[in-house]
């Protein structure tokens, strides 16, 4: 059953996150290896947006490279990559459908110095209320909700002209069951086991195809995988299990 708002927020999703809400910022607690993902997602996300709106940006200051841009983080949980976002200098606008989510994030703003619009509500919603912003991210969020085309669409209308659209995600192969689900989950124990759903995950073809319906197109994209000798996250070719895409709405 839909939500009544008719938004594709998932119920059940929302409840088990708001859950895990007081863990999202102990690095070694159920969001760890979101810590662990986060430098790759700022470092793509940094590069992609200096190159790609460098006349719209201001005059760069040391830590400050996003000053100028508009960003909407749609599902920001705790606030891991807003706050990163923030202090270099972006003007973040970061929502989710779980309270405490919203209530941990603000908190650990505040305690931070920084200044972020935090808001418990839906991408529907805010759409609806003919929001639009530079740039609109929706990083781990797509294989959560129920219904990934629509939900694609609603963000997609907030992208303003030149405005990108960037999602992370998993591709729905049988190497991300083995490596996202079964080891992940239930060998390494790097997440909670349920947080995916196989059946949710989205191909690239999928992601460039609801793009494509939106008015945008791919500019750009990247695997990221895990590096056991260095023991971090990486960006690299290979987008068989976790990957981010971005695409351009033209002005």
């Amino acid at each position: 059953m839909q939500p009544q708002d008719g938004s594709s927020v998932d119920p059940e999703e929302v409840a088990r996150f708001d859950r895990l809400a007081e863990t999202w910022w102990n690095p070694q607690g159920p969001m760890r290896a979101l810590h662990q993902f986060n430098p790759v997602r700022v470092g793509f996300l940094g590069r992609l947006f200096g190159e790609h709106f460098r006349a719209a940006l201001a005059e760069p200051t040391p830590g400050r490279l996003l000053a100028g841009l508009t960003i909407l983080d749609i599902g920001c949980g705790g606030g891991i990559l807003s706050e990163a976002l923030c202090r270099l200098g972006a003007t973040l606008t970061a929502i989710d459908p779980a309270p405490t989510n919203i209530a941990v994030a603000r908190r650990h703003a505040e305690q931070a110095g920084l200044v972020i619009d935090y808001l418990c509500t839906t991408a529907e919603a805010l759409a609806k209320e003919g929001k639009n912003f530079d740039v609109v991210l929706a990083m781990e969020v797509v294989e959560h909700v129920r219904d990934g085309k629509a939900f694609l669409a609603t963000s997609a209308r907030m992208v303003r002209p030149n405005g990108m659209l960037v999602v992370a995600t998993l591709n729905r192969t049988l190497k991300s069951y083995a490596f996202a689900i079964l080891g992940a989950e239930y060998v390494l124990g790097w997440l909670p086991k349920g947080t995916h759903k196989w059946e949710h995950f989205v191909t690239p073809r999928e992601l460039a195809a609801a793009f494509k319906a939106a008015g945008l197109h791919v500019v750009g994209e990247t695997g990221v995988v895990f590096n056991p000798f260095r023991g971090q996250w990486q960006e690299s070719r290979d987008m068989d299990v976790n990957y981010m895409i971005a695409a351009e709405r033209k002005g």
